[in-house]
């Protein structure tokens, strides 16, 4: 984390990766938002939804919802734009100025697809993004003696890559209005690190080199998800769902692949290993509402993941701040408002409008110092046809992570990183009815 760095990228760049942000300097990255569009539009609420025309990547239990003699699929894309703000002192003068980046991704969010086996059965099979890693830094040595004796020194660090959720589920309606599903959850990815350490201005006697050390981790593992869905209430006005997941978490232990070389003209090696690191994904409870009628519909979740237990250990920066693992608690709400689904004249009033927020922690503390994640969130849903349950989804999210607070370690000042990103999405949702799976008499 760029605590007591200037952030590398001074404008605006785009790139492929999924996030770009100094928090995800250390472990896995920052987590994304799972769910579709329609999802992450009503805050990423959603593990009690219950929709036979739309899929459900949170819980399992729903994919017995899906109606016989149909085919569901959802492909969704996302854009973001993220501008990091830091304070930085100046250990010398007391002085303090800000440093400010800007960076854009765009990358595929989801893509699923989701349908019946017999009635009550049905299957699902999701790809998501679960976590992310991109940030440049560079910071300089502030040390009078290291200037005096060998120069200035820069420090440069970097790092991106992906970690990915590959979910293949079934559901199951044991009696009338009550559903358990079962899931496995395959993690893999690369995540590429690297860091360099260079003499700008050679002050001292003798010649200096660089020093630059790359960091790869590899991850492939598999863990499961159960989960549950009970209609409390199931009229034909009124629909409140109550739903839940539990992930088993585990041991994720990336194969991490170190080097460090000289850089010169040799490219001398200094160390080069391969070894299993000791991370373990967090076990994870979900637990939520969700109520409909044929106007409103409304989403309330709540998320737990013990990262603090799964992992004791810790990390410490080059600037001497110590970062550990802590649990997070995350609430999500949202609604979505559909004026007159049936209306035949007036397109507009079919559409759904979505809002929604998102309230948590993040999954690292920096000197005990935890940091919060917000989200407030919009969306609209535009059919495709009349009657028709296919739809083109729209979502907006405007979040943080992060604040502006400042921490002391060893009598130093250092600027904790406030991040604000906004993020557009685009999906499609396609249903594909009875039509789709009947053959034509006559061509």
């Amino acid at each position: 984390m760029a605590m007591w760095c200037l952030p590398a990228a001074l404008r605006a760049q785009t790139s492929s990766i999924n996030s770009f942000s100094p928090y995800s300097m250390y472990g896995i990255g920052e987590l994304n938002t799972l769910g579709t569009i329609q999802m992450r539009a009503m805050g990423g609420a959603g593990v009690a939804q219950r929709l036979p025309s739309s899929v459900n990547t949170l819980n399992p239990a729903s994919y017995s919802s899906t109606m016989q003699r149909s085919f569901l699929f959802n492909f969704g894309v996302d854009g973001a734009y993220y501008k990091n703000t830091q304070t930085i002192y100046s250990q010398a003068d007391n002085s303090s100025r800000e440093a400010k980046t800007g960076y854009g991704t765009f990358n595929i969010h989801e893509v699923a697809v989701q349908f019946p086996v017999t009635r009550g059965l049905g299957v699902g099979i999701s790809l998501n993004p679960y976590s992310s890693v991109g940030y440049r830094m560079q910071g300089f040595e502030g040390s009078d003696e290291i200037w005096g004796d060998v120069g200035r020194v820069a420090y440069s660090y970097s790092g991106e890559g992906d970690i990915t959720e590959v979910k293949v589920g079934a559901g199951w309606e044991v009696f009338k209005n009550f559903s358990i599903g079962v899931a496995m959850q395959y993690y893999w990815g690369d995540i590429d690190r690297a860091y360099n350490t260079s003499i700008l201005n050679n002050y001292g006697e003798g010649a200096f080199s660089s020093i630059v050390g790359t960091e790869n981790y590899r991850v492939s593992r598999v863990k499961g998800q159960i989960g549950f869905q009970w209609d409390a209430i199931s009229t034909r006005k009124h629909i409140l769902t109550v739903g839940g997941t539990y992930d088993f978490g585990g041991d994720l232990r990336p194969e991490v692949t170190n080097a460090v070389y000289i850089d010169d003209i040799f490219q001398s090696d200094v160390t080069n290993k391969v070894e299993r690191l000791q991370v373990r994904l967090p076990a994870q409870l979900n637990f939520g509402f969700y109520y409909q009628n044929p106007k409103i519909a409304a989403a309330l979740d709540y998320t737990y993941q013990n990262w603090g237990a799964r992992n004791s250990g810790f990390e410490v920066m080059g600037n001497g701040v110590k970062v550990t693992y802590a649990d997070t608690h995350t609430i999500k709400a949202g609604i979505e408002y559909t004026p007159n689904l049936y209306d035949v004249r007036r397109y507009m009033r079919r559409v759904k409008y979505r809002a929604g927020l998102r309230y948590g922690g993040y999954y690292q503390a920096f000197n005990g110092h935890t940091v919060k994640k917000y989200a407030i969130t919009a969306g609209l849903g535009f059919p495709i046809q009349f009657m028709g349950m296919s739809s083109i989804d729209l979502g907006l999210e405007f979040g943080g992570c992060g604040d502006r607070s400042t921490l002391k370690v060893d009598g130093k000042r250092l600027g904790l990183v406030g991040q604000h990103y906004f993020k557009f999405s685009l999906g499609f949702s396609m249903f594909g009815d009875d039509y789709w799976f009947v053959r034509p008499k006559y061509d």
